[in-house]
């Protein structure tokens, strides 16, 4: 007995080695050895960190990075992304198609067809973004995941990685450049990246949506001029409909697109709270792009003096014509209706009358078919500014020829 069993000993002994020597004879031994599990087969080159393809790109896969990404969590093999590998026939080729995500992700994939994206790939631009560029390859995680590219606080540096590097704009004619830097100074970022973080504040997909991105110039685009409205309306309710009863919003809905919309005063990525003093100064400049004549006017007046200074304290153009309902005079819901006009007065002048209310803050001196008595005084006094100051000007010059020649006659007289 003790034979036999001394047999089995050194054989058990010798059979891994000649397991070994066989899969190195016949390569097909091993490769059916891995057809159940073709990632073991995989990683037989791609875990070496140096692995590179014959462009020099890497081709390395970190097992454990993989491992712990949603796909490594979900068991997928190897080739279920790369179809066009066999674990039957290694070494695969050395050209490989992309992976496949409509395979699994069909939806997503044929929004994305639609994307400015993809035409830009059709176009011939190497940088338009592709699915593993927001979403990463052997590491992608769930949105939800804090790790993920696609993470409610990582959207930003995302996008950004593109559309706020200028010289990737320059190059490839990417849209925005420094967008990421004006969105991150934004309202909504600050909101985003705040402690306690409200996660209701829109990040780029929220705007732009997340794979169908279009070009604004895309008439069904959420950022096209003519849906603006409606994009920011979906989280500022009130506003928008504010907005769409005013006098902006109705020449808006009767076809003039010229009217301003949301981004015209607010910009599009650098909003900033509406109640800064720096926002204030600035939005009048956006409403005398519109109204030239009438900004003009106003800086003529001591409340526009004030504030080209930059303090805010001082009535500007929505302290009486209101923000987003702004509606004409003949309106009697207007702030500065003839109804209106004295309480909208009294805001900043408690002891302010009807009389006080009549001053009109809109005076154009230039304009004497409109304003006569301004006109007029106006010229008054700048023909009396010329007179007094062609007067002792002249009176100036007398008196000093006169002291030179006293001069030169007291020197005589030495």
């Amino acid at each position: 007995m003790r034979g036999p069993n001394m047999l089995k000993i050194h054989l058990s002994r010798l059979l891994p080695g000649l397991v070994a020597l066989a899969s190195l004879m016949f390569p097909l031994t091993a490769g059916a050895q891995a057809a159940g599990n073709p990632n073991e087969a995989c990683l037989m080159c791609h875990a070496d960190a140096s692995a590179k393809a014959s462009s020099g790109k890497s081709i390395a896969v970190d097992a454990k990075v993989f491992a712990g990404s949603v796909h490594g969590q979900m068991q997928f093999k190897c080739t279920d992304c790369h179809s066009d590998v066999s674990a039957d026939k290694l070494p695969h080729e050395p050209s490989l198609k992309p992976a496949d995500c409509a395979s699994c992700h069909e939806a997503q994939v044929k929004d994305y067809q639609w994307s400015a994206h993809a035409q830009g790939r059709v176009a011939g631009s190497s940088a338009a973004a592709t699915c593993s560029d927001c979403h990463g390859k052997h590491n992608i995680a769930k949105s939800g995941d804090a790790k993920s590219g696609t993470a409610f606080v990582n959207v930003e540096a995302t996008c950004g990685s593109c559309h706020g590097n200028d010289q990737m704009a320059k190059e490839h004619r990417v849209p925005g450049g420094n967008v990421q830097k004006a969105f991150h100074d934004g309202i909504h970022s600050k909101a985003i990246h705040a402690k306690g973080a409200n996660t209701k504040a829109p990040t780029c997909i929220g705007c732009h949506g997340a794979h169908r991105i279009q070009s604004k110039a895309e008439g069904n685009s959420a950022s096209n001029r003519q849906n603006v409205a409606g994009m920011c309306g979906s989280c500022h309710q009130q506003e928008v409909s504010r907005f769409s009863a005013s006098m902006h919003g109705t020449v808006r809905q009767a076809g003039n697109s010229a009217a301003p919309t949301c981004t015209d005063c607010h910009s599009a990525h650098s909003i900033r709270q509406h109640a800064s003093s720096t926002f204030q100064a600035d939005v009048m400049k956006e409403c005398g792009g519109c109204h030239a004549d009438f900004i003009k006017s106003y800086r003529d007046t001591y409340h526009g003096q004030v504030t080209e200074m930059g303090y805010t304290r001082i009535a500007t153009c929505s302290s009486c014509h209101g923000a987003h309902e702004v509606l004409p005079a003949s309106n009697p819901k207007s702030m500065i209706s003839p109804e209106n006009r004295t309480s909208t007065c009294r805001s900043c002048h408690p002891g302010a009358t009807a009389n006080f209310a009549a001053f009109k803050p809109h005076g154009n001196a230039h304009d004497r078919a409109g304003d006569p008595i301004l006109y007029y005084t106006r010229l008054f006094m700048v023909w009396l500014l010329i007179g007094v100051f062609s007067f002792f000007g002249l009176h100036t010059l007398l008196w000093m020829l006169r002291e030179l020649r006293e001069v030169r006659e007291r020197r005589r007289g030495r």
